[in-house]
């Protein structure tokens, strides 16, 4: 009886009348995050691991060595690079290695090469500290080939322009960045 005998004097008092109304506010709003059913796609449905990179019309014309490992020295990133195959329209995304992009260019060739992963640490979380003309080198089993950077941008995973084939030899590195993965961060390196 006594605790709410204070506690109402406590709030009944002049200068706390005008915090009542904001914390009603603040817990009905707070109660509401648990009751509202938010729709299914929201914004979590973006992230790589539930949207990996979308492809088409891409086909496995070209013969050459495949890319099978990454290297780029200034951001200590050295990952070996496995093919991923377009499953349902989607490039596989490996969970512990970078990915050829099945039906992508190929090293020393004519085209978009496309090598993505995860933005992790330990695979591709350092390249958002990348800078145009840092050095990318591309290994195959018996050729090592250098890439410049030449940009770099931020794009929503809907945008697959940035992994269209090209006329010149192309190096694309692809990986989720943004708030909660919702954009991806996509390097365009040409060869040197």
């Amino acid at each position: 009886m006594v605790l709410l005998s204070s506690l109402k004097k406590f709030f009944l008092q002049k200068r706390f009348k005008a915090d009542i109304p904001v914390g009603i506010t603040l817990l009905v709003f707070g109660i509401s995050l648990f009751v509202v059913n938010f729709p299914k796609e929201n914004i979590l449905s973006t992230s790589f691991k539930d949207e990996p990179v979308r492809v088409e019309g891409f086909v496995s014309e070209e013969e050459g060595e495949l890319p099978n490992r990454i290297l780029i020295s200034d951001l200590k990133i050295d990952l070996p690079v496995k093919p991923a195959k377009i499953i349902n329209g989607y490039w596989e995304v490996f969970p512990d290695t970078a990915a050829w992009g099945e039906g992508s260019g190929l090293p020393g060739k004519p085209g978009n090469q496309v090598i993505f992963a995860h933005a992790r640490y330990g695979l591709f979380l350092p390249l958002k500290s990348v800078k145009v003309g840092m050095k990318v080198t591309i290994k195959t089993i018996s050729k090592e080939y250098t890439y410049e950077v030449k940009e770099i941008k931020q794009v929503y995973p809907k945008e697959l322009e940035v992994i269209a084939a090209t006329t010149d030899e192309t190096l694309t590195l692809y990986t989720c960045s943004g708030f909660n993965d919702t954009k991806r961060l996509i390097v365009i390196a040409k060869r040197i």
